[in-house]
């Protein structure tokens, strides 16, 4: 199967009339893909002729795609959002790079949910222990500055080993414990407050 510049525009109208995804095929990306790398030579060709029509397809072209891009992954936001919220299940045939996509979001938005229901399932604290509970949630990212062999954390986890100049990202307690026995230093840069 090929895609034509009227079949882009179909996705295209489509994508942008309704809520809900258009159905293309598993390698819908790399058949767009070629269909481009096609356009482009055409364009080229169109930039030694002066042929302004060919240029100024290629732009609307252009353009579609990207709106196209754009409003999948909105769509697909919006399907991991519903799917992590109420299992919903997805019967649009997504494109390879999509389901990855959706996999990688929808893995992020049960782990964030996850924290949710932990904070909520375990004992309520006193309002001494309160923050110390959240932040026994967060996690650090530290560089180890020493070999550190394999070990049983608080939470009954395995971690390590860890070599020296090593990056990991660990759960507060056990990187308060590094920081605090010098085996490590906390990493500049996002993380979350101590």
């Amino acid at each position: 199967m090929n895609i034509s510049y009227d079949e882009v525009r179909r996705i295209y109208r489509l994508e942008k009339n309704t809520s809900k995804l258009v159905d293309v095929s598993e390698d819908f990306y790399n058949l767009l893909n070629e269909f481009i790398k096609e356009e482009k030579q055409r364009y080229l060709k169109s930039l030694k002729d002066f042929s302004i029509e060919e240029a100024r397809d290629f732009a609307n072209l252009k353009k579609m795609v990207e709106e196209i891009f754009l409003l999948r992954e909105r769509k697909i936001l919006n399907l991991a959002l519903l799917a992590s919220r109420g299992g919903e299940e997805i019967t649009v045939v997504l494109a390879v790079p999509e389901k990855k996509m959706f996999s990688a979001v929808l893995d992020l938005l049960q782990k964030q949910r996850g924290l949710l229901t932990e904070m909520f399932q375990s004992n309520v604290p006193t309002k001494e222990a309160s923050p110390q509970k959240t932040k026994s949630l967060e996690t650090i990212k530290i560089q180890v500055s020493k070999d550190v062999p394999a070990f049983i954390g608080t939470d009954m986890k395995e971690y390590g080993p860890y070599k020296n100049t090593q990056k990991v990202e660990l759960p507060f307690s056990i990187a308060k414990l590094f920081l605090e026995r010098k085996l490590g230093e906390r990493v500049s840069g996002v993380h979350h407050n101590m």
